[in-house]
């Protein structure tokens, strides 16, 4: 009787501890909340991100990575298979990001949100929905500094190209010339400090003042002077009409007149210039008269011989 039942103790000990290990097995494999799964796309590098590496949404543990393969399609696609909880709603403009945990440095995925799209992603286990992932920070600073790094080098090679000894030689004899102008143009610069100054003393209040005063009279001297010029202007009008204009009292309707008065002095000029050829000839005609006209031919007297 006793050996039966130290047997039914040995029994209820050992079913108690395959619950127990049940137990822990299950404790140790994490919640068992109803998931979905999504794959993420990268053509990014995801060396150390493993699969049961953590899935977070805003820094909060929502699922874990099931697997990590190559695109069958396309090599250079990975696809990262994710178990998210049923409780997590994703919309159309989560993206993903690779993330480091603390100083250990494990790798983990990191969902967010970017633009304006909230549509709600529909699960699908049969054809999971495909998030797309975008280039982390620390790989978006080790691309960026790989460039630099290039332009640099670059820069460094043309530098080195450019400060050759000869480029340097011209650069000191520059910095000689650059020198020596220096010096020959401070003694321009002196002067010209003094001419400032002397500007200064001539336009200093008292004379500025003046000047003031004397613009201010200026200002009517021009305004008659503008008066006087519009006057002359007016009277420069009125005798162009006088002149251009043939009325009687107009300056046009004399020149017929005075023509006719050239004529007649000039026709007298003529006639003075006779009477003075032949007073010069004979003056006793100025008492005797005009001497008579030699006879001509057929006339009687006429000799056929010219008086000498």
């Amino acid at each position: 009787m006793e050996n039966k039942s130290h047997a039914f103790v040995a029994g209820l000990f050992t079913l108690a501890l395959g619950v127990a290990v049940l137990l822990a097995i299950f404790w140790l494999g994490g919640s068992h909340e109803t998931t979905h799964d999504y794959v993420v796309v990268t053509k990014q590098n995801v060396g150390g991100l493993n699969p049961q590496s953590q899935v977070r949404y805003r820094g909060i543990r929502i699922g874990k990575v099931t697997d990590i393969r190559l695109d069958p399609t396309d090599r250079d696609i990975i696809l990262i298979s994710i178990a998210i909880q049923d409780s997590i709603p994703l919309v159309r403009s989560t993206v993903a990001k690779i993330g480091y945990q603390g100083v250990t440095g494990l790798m983990h995925i990191l969902l967010d949100e970017e633009g304006d799209n909230d549509e709600l992603i529909v699960p699908d286990d049969k054809n999971p929905p495909r998030i797309p992932m975008k280039p982390s920070m620390i790989e978006t600073l080790g691309e960026t500094g790989s460039e630099t790094l290039l332009q640099t080098r670059e820069l460094l090679v043309n530098a080195n190209a450019l400060l050759n000894e000869e480029n340097r030689r011209r650069f000191s004899s520059s910095l000689a010339h650059l020198d020596g102008a220096s010096s020959s143009l401070k003694p321009t610069l002196d002067n010209l400090n003094g001419t400032l100054l002397q500007v200064r003393k001539v336009l200093d209040e008292q004379n500025v003042s003046h000047l003031k005063q004397a613009a201010a009279e200026l200002g009517p001297l021009l305004a008659d002077t503008r008066v006087l010029i519009g006057k002359m202007q007016a009277a420069t009008d009125k005798l162009d009409v006088a002149i251009g204009h043939p009325v009687a009292n107009g300056t046009a309707a004399l020149m017929p007149r005075l023509n006719e008065v050239a004529t007649e002095v000039s026709q007298a000029s003529r006639q003075l210039s006779r009477v003075l050829r032949m007073v010069e000839d004979s003056p006793q005609s100025l008492v005797f008269g005009a001497p008579a006209l030699p006879p001509g031919p057929g006339e009687p007297g006429f000799s056929g011989v010219k008086e000498k």
